[in-house]
């Protein structure tokens, strides 16, 4: 089974998992509705992205040990409307408000960014600095981050925050320092790198030493 099979199935019935667990727990107020719009609507999304513009990292074939495995970790985004949903709790307005307003930043950030980076490559190969990319260099990890990141502000619990830290920290980063060892071989990427971020968009141009090339537009 390819990994893409299982983080489908993971989006796929994120919508039925945080359904069921508000008629397990009855709760039916604005928060878990709010939450179940999100993230329901993130998995539908995910979905469309894999036919539209497969990325192609997902092709990778799973021992049928791994599957299980990669699921269980999946399941950890499951936690934050668990707590959400079986505590009760009614996070002030103000807070979901913002939870929504980043969450579409998020999905804008993400999607968007992987579409001009399958099609560019899909036409050109090279390095891509431009467009979402012309200031940071991993759009769409900042994009899931602030996708997730609403998702843990909803729970009003620490274990979310902890449980995105680590995926940060153990997934993300370490296959973005891969992708600039990999980028690294282009001559222009020296130019590139100092004038843009590796998760944050970095605003300002730095300058560089004068035999060092420029990146291409």
């Amino acid at each position: 089974m390819k990994i893409k099979h299982v983080i489908n199935l993971h989006k796929a019935i994120t919508f039925l998992v945080v359904l069921g667990l508000m008629m397990a727990y009855q709760n039916f107020t604005l928060a878990p509705w709010v939450y179940l719009a999100l993230h329901g609507t993130y998995g539908l999304l995910w979905l469309l992205k894999d036919r539209i513009y497969p990325d192609k990292q997902w092709e990778q074939v799973l021992p049928l040990p791994m599957v299980f495995t990669t699921f269980v970790i999946l399941g950890l985004y499951w936690v934050a409307p668990l707590l959400l949903i079986s505590r009760g709790v009614e996070p002030p307005l103000p807070l979901v408000a913002i939870a929504i307003a980043l969450n579409i930043l998020g999905v804008f950030l993400h999607y968007g960014s992987d579409a001009q980076k399958y099609y560019t490559l899909k036409y050109r190969q090279g390095l891509i600095t431009e467009g979402f990319f012309a200031r940071c260099r991993n759009t769409n990890y900042l994009g899931e981050i602030l996708i997730y990141l609403p998702f843990a502000m909803l729970s009003m619990h620490w274990l979310p925050f902890v449980i995105l830290g680590g995926f940060v920290a153990g997934i993300f980063v370490p296959n973005m320092r891969k992708k600039d060892r990999s980028l690294s071989r282009y001559p222009e990427f020296a130019a590139y790198q100092a004038n843009s971020g590796l998760l944050l968009p970095q605003l300002f141009n730095r300058s560089l030493p004068a035999d060092e090339p420029s990146a291409e537009a």
